[in-house]
């Protein structure tokens, strides 16, 4: 669908920007915008990130803006909970970046598909949902010196956005979030356009897995782009969720005839059949572990381990404990907790401006 669209969708956001301080996991996902038409006719840094103190244990929570990354749409709840959270006064979203993948969609069908969650989201009565905008993101290239800043950036769509809304909604104590289910590519572009966009963001990523001395940036996510992974990892306040749990339970069937009858419920049981293939890497836990403080229950401070980090990985660095890294590692969750949330807000008529 729609290279036009797209096209327009960043010519639009392009024309808009202020001048001064931007997998295919299923191939059916067009069968479910069609269901949706028809229905709607278990699971700290040395940056000072404020005197007020986080609600949780991150450097971040409910109050910080978040700008969500992520490639294809219809394998988790990554969206509709931040949708819903930005819609009734928690953590605020203020961008939405739809990337290529390595799984065979292109930008413009990924796009397509969050443009089905947005329309949703609208048609219901939903408050604060941006446009979503398309990032040709492909993978960065580790240089030959294995210098960071000998690294050619892409300038991608998503790395200008993120730099923008950087400087428009950071606040001291409140930096953007940026939360991904994806790779980490715009981030770390981002980074090599303008270093200084890492003192007002902090990344947090549903990515990787811990063992029992530490941590991997390998899959979910963290094999898509492995020098992304580095730079992140050494240059921001870096927030790794490790932690999954069984996103199928967030919305049982048996509780949907319950809901209010609107174009986003409707949109959300017609993805529940399109979940069961994609556990455990629940994309939104990158949205909970920052919205939802109370999600997290063990996280460690960590660093890159030294060695870790060769030409030609595919996976990212491994991580190593340290009281005093600038990587958070979240190893535990609540898993009942975003269920119980979910059901909360969509049977609240608040929640759809009624």
């Amino acid at each position: 669908m729609a290279r036009r669209q797209q096209a327009r969708t960043n010519a639009a956001w392009h024309a808009s920007r202020s001048p001064s301080p931007v997998r295919s996991r299923r191939a059916g996902w067009p069968l479910l915008a069609a269901a949706v038409g028809l229905m709607s006719g278990g699971c700290s840094a040395t940056y000072d990130v404020g005197s007020t103190g986080s609600h949780g244990p991150l450097p971040v929570d409910e109050r910080n803006p978040v700008v969500i990354v992520n490639d294809f749409a219809f394998d988790n709840w990554q969206g509709e909970y931040a949708m819903l959270l930005s819609s009734t006064g928690g953590q605020k979203l203020v961008g939405i970046v739809v990337d290529w993948n390595t799984f065979g969609n292109d930008v413009s069908t990924n796009l397509a598909a969050w443009r089905v969650t947005v329309t949703a989201a609208r048609a219901s009565g939903l408050k604060n949902i941006p446009d979503p905008i398309a990032s040709m993101a492909t993978p960065l290239v580790r240089p030959s010196d294995g210098n960071i800043l000998s690294t050619a950036p892409n300038r991608s769509d998503g790395a200008l956005f993120i730099i923008e809304m950087s400087k428009r909604f950071s606040l001291p104590g409140r930096p953007l979030v940026v939360a991904t289910g994806a790779a980490l590519t715009d981030i770390a572009d981002a980074y090599l356009v303008d270093p200084t966009v890492r003192d007002r963001v902090v990344v947090v990523a549903s990515l990787g897995s811990t063992d029992g001395s530490g941590a991997s940036m390998g899959s979910p996510n963290g094999d898509l782009d492995p020098w992304a992974d580095v730079i992140v990892a050494e240059q921001f306040r870096y927030v790794q969720v490790s932690a999954f749990y069984d996103q199928t339970a967030d919305l049982p069937a048996s509780r949907v005839s319950d809901l209010p009858a609107n174009p986003f419920v409707a949109h959300m049981a017609a993805k529940r059949s399109g979940l069961n293939g994609w556990q455990p890497a629940s994309d939104q836990v990158s949205v909970l572990a920052a919205g939802l403080p109370k999600f997290v229950t063990s996280s460690e401070r960590m660093r890159v381990a030294a060695g870790s980090v060769g030409a030609g990985s595919n996976n990212g660095p491994e991580l190593t404990p340290d009281p005093q890294g600038s990587i958070w590692v979240v190893s535990g969750c609540e898993g009942s907790l975003p269920g119980q949330r979910l059901l909360d807000l969509l049977s609240e008529p608040k929640t759809f401006g009624l």
